[in-house]
């Protein structure tokens, strides 16, 4: 299985590269320790630095970078970029245009005046026949000042243009910098399949297996990354 980024020849030296999403885990994740002592259990107890579910979340797929060192301030967003023209296609030259918010009418995370940027991403993506790009927030990153709207594309044949991300600026208060490269995406292919769904019930064997499993997570830590985590 093979993803491709591609971009427009002449920004091959000026853009940051997308990441393994694998490479891009945040700093707060990294010095977060393992376990934790709970006063209310009178215990330590193991964080979220320790659940497999979170962290392979977090480390699938890629993450698309911010084009360059964007500056917020005051409600004003100012960068300092100068790219080429596009010579065979046309492309973005600024990091970031806005929504009108009228876009969102009846949304219900729809504010009112709230402020839709929309992040410029000149990567191209091409997966294989039947795979679609699932576009989202970078995963448990509720420590930028944005929330990125999912959407799904359809990159095995929509794979020559780069895919735009409109977000929700969620922090009006926000100062700071911005800085290139930062995630303001996370991309995992998908395959497109029909899905039939059937309700059933455990049976007695499988009772009984769901019940040893219940025990051993009960008896001992990692248990599901021990014996079930791929």
């Amino acid at each position: 299985m093979r993803l491709i980024f591609r971009c427009p020849s002449e920004l091959k030296d000026l853009l940051p590269l997308p990441v393994p999403a694998a490479e891009g885990l945040p700093g707060w994740l990294k010095s977060m320790p393992a376990e934790a002592f709970s006063a209310l259990l009178g215990r330590n107890e193991d964080t979220a630095k320790r659940c497999p579910p979170l962290l392979d979340a977090m480390t699938t797929g890629f993450l698309m970078p911010l084009m360059c060192d964007v500056r917020v301030e005051d409600g004003e967003f100012t960068w300092d970029m100068e790219l080429p023209a596009g010579r065979s296609v046309e492309f973005p030259r600024s990091p970031m245009l806005f929504h009108d918010p009228v876009q969102i009418s009846g949304a219900p995370f729809a504010e009112q005046d709230q402020f839709i940027v929309k992040f410029h991403n000149p990567w191209a993506i091409e997966v294989p026949a039947g795979y679609s790009v699932l576009f989202t927030h970078p995963l448990n990153r509720h420590d930028l000042p944005f929330v990125t709207l999912t959407g799904l594309v359809d990159c095995d044949r929509f794979s020559n243009l780069g895919t735009h991300f409109p977000a929700l600026w969620r922090d009006p208060k926000f100062k700071g910098v911005l800085p290139k490269g930062t995630p303001i995406a996370h991309c995992i292919p998908v395959k497109r399949e029909s899905w039939d769904v059937e309700m059933a019930t455990l049976d007695e064997a499988q009772s009984q297996d769901a019940q040893a499993t219940l025990d051993a997570i009960r008896r001992a830590r990692g248990v599901y990354r021990r014996r079930f985590r791929a």
